[in-house]
């Protein structure tokens, strides 16, 4: 169907720039520049500009001006289009042929600056153009298949492979923050120590220490950089983890490895209705059924610790934990308190698993090899590569358990111990509780105590770890 012909001394401009610098590396800028001047020695009016900017046409993403260029040349804005190249008006056929089924009833002509005019309303024409597109497409398919070969080849080689600056290195991705690489050893060590992530990030917001793009760190921002295996020099390839870095680790393997199991457990992340919000909920035990303990409201608005399943006993929840705090300051505050609270845990061979892991690397690549050789068919690979898989997850999973900051490090004899412990978060603070003591609760004796109060401190038993 034809259409009323536009108004030939009206232009349109269109300008793109992708990621993939193509065009001479020119800039949208540059280009309006050119095309400018173009539209001065043909007499040209431009009655609009449409620019997007770092946007690839072989993407296939919504470019959103250029869909607003198509939008007015159905309605008659203009009767020719002015760009740099073809190129940068598609790089797609199906992009092309609707840009032709536009132009072609419309009798709209395209100027470029460098591969001329291509008049769409001619047979001629039309085929220079789907030519032009054919050889555009053919270029940035064979430059993605370079950039994906490079891109491999630096993989192998351990380097970075380029992106936005990651927290904890300059913009190379291989020359350290020494700032940022202590920030992140202390949120590992603080986490490992039962701080929530939260507390972690509203620390380092109160201390200046921004992500790499100037913004705050939240706790979904914060755990999605812990997470990261560059942390612990290792580099990741579509995913999955593809061998040593050759930048230093900013994180020891084995710590890593037990923050992510930690972050990724999913009773860290409970619901909203089961978040702990007072010291002892869920630690404290009833003394007579053994049951754990919750915490509540009574009638008068006092809040109370009581036994969750039978009710056997009720006592005073800021009485309970001020009891139980000032047992905690005074155990941390003895002399022999660095011996009694040495450390629990199994130990874990850390360079027996790095080495399994590494074995096990090695042999899933080779068993890749002999499969694109055509030396092992399909059901082989399957079966040695899950030997070896298996071996990986094993390795992975006892370094994950390797490392375990005591949470009570930093408490220990220090002579600010009441103003340290104000500070920590209340996770931190129930992981020093859970580490230290079981705290039995009984029902209280009635009436008046021996010291003249009415708190029964016998009726609170303390079992020390």
């Amino acid at each position: 169907m034809d259409h009323e012909p536009a108004d030939p001394q009206l232009a349109v401009m269109y300008c793109r720039i992708s990621e993939d610098r193509e065009g001479g590396g020119l800039a949208v800028e540059r280009q309006r520049q050119d095309c400018d001047q173009l539209a001065a020695q043909l007499g040209l009016r431009v009655v609009r500009v449409y620019e997007d900017n770092d946007l690839s046409a072989y993407s296939g993403k919504p470019r959103p001006d250029y869909d607003a260029m198509l939008n007015d040349l159905r309605a008659g804005m203009a009767g020719t289009v002015l760009a740099w190249h073809t190129d940068r008006l598609h790089r797609s056929p199906v992009e092309l042929e609707e840009y032709i089924d536009v132009c072609e009833s419309r009798r709209i002509a395209t100027h470029t600056v460098k591969a001329g005019l291509l008049d769409l309303t001619t047979a001629t024409g039309r085929m220079i153009a789907r030519q032009l597109g054919v050889q555009a497409r053919y270029e940035v398919e064979r430059m993605i298949e370079r950039q994906k070969r490079a891109r491999e080849q630096k993989i192998g080689r351990g380097e970075y492979c380029g992106g936005p600056r990651p927290f904890g290195w300059e913009s190379d991705g291989e020359t350290p923050i020494p700032e940022e690489i202590d920030a992140l050893n202390e949120a590992a060590d603080s986490v490992l120590a039962g701080a929530s992530l939260r507390s972690i990030a509203t620390d380092w917001g109160q201390r200046g220490i921004r992500t790499s793009t100037g913004a705050y760190f939240e706790g979904g921002s914060l755990r999605r950089v812990l997470l990261r295996p560059r942390n612990a020099g290792i580099v990741v390839h579509l995913g999955r983890e593809a061998g040593p870095a050759i930048w230093d680790a900013a994180i020891e393997e084995s710590k890593w490895r037990s923050v992510c199991a930690l972050l990724k457990d999913p009773s860290r992340i409970p619901a909203a209705s089961n978040v702990r919000r007072h010291l002892g909920s869920g630690l404290y035990v009833c003394g007579p059924c053994s049951s754990d303990m919750k915490s509540g409201s009574k009638g008068t608005g006092q809040k109370d610790y009581h036994c969750r399943a039978n009710k056997c006993v009720s006592r005073d929840l800021i009485k309970l934990d001020d009891y139980v705090q000032l047992a905690i300051f005074g155990r941390l505050s003895r002399p022999d308190a660095a011996q009694l609270l040495a450390e629990r845990k199994d130990p874990v061979d850390v360079r027996g698993a790095q080495e399994t892991m590494h074995q096990a690397r090695a042999m899933l690549d080779d068993f890749a090899a002999a499969l694109g050789a055509g030396d092992m068919d399909m059901q082989e690979w399957r079966t040695a590569s899950a030997a070896a898989r298996a071996r990986l997850r094993a390795a992975e999973a006892e370094l994950s358990q390797a490392e375990k900051v005591n949470p009570v490090v930093g408490l220990i004899g220090a002579p600010d111990l009441d103003v340290r412990w104000a500070a920590l978060d209340l996770s931190r603070r129930r992981s020093v509780l859970d580490f230290l003591m079981t705290v039995r609760v009984f029902p209280a004796r009635p009436g008046r105590q021996p010291d003249g109060g009415y708190w029964d401190a016998g009726a609170i038993q303390i079992e020390w770890k």
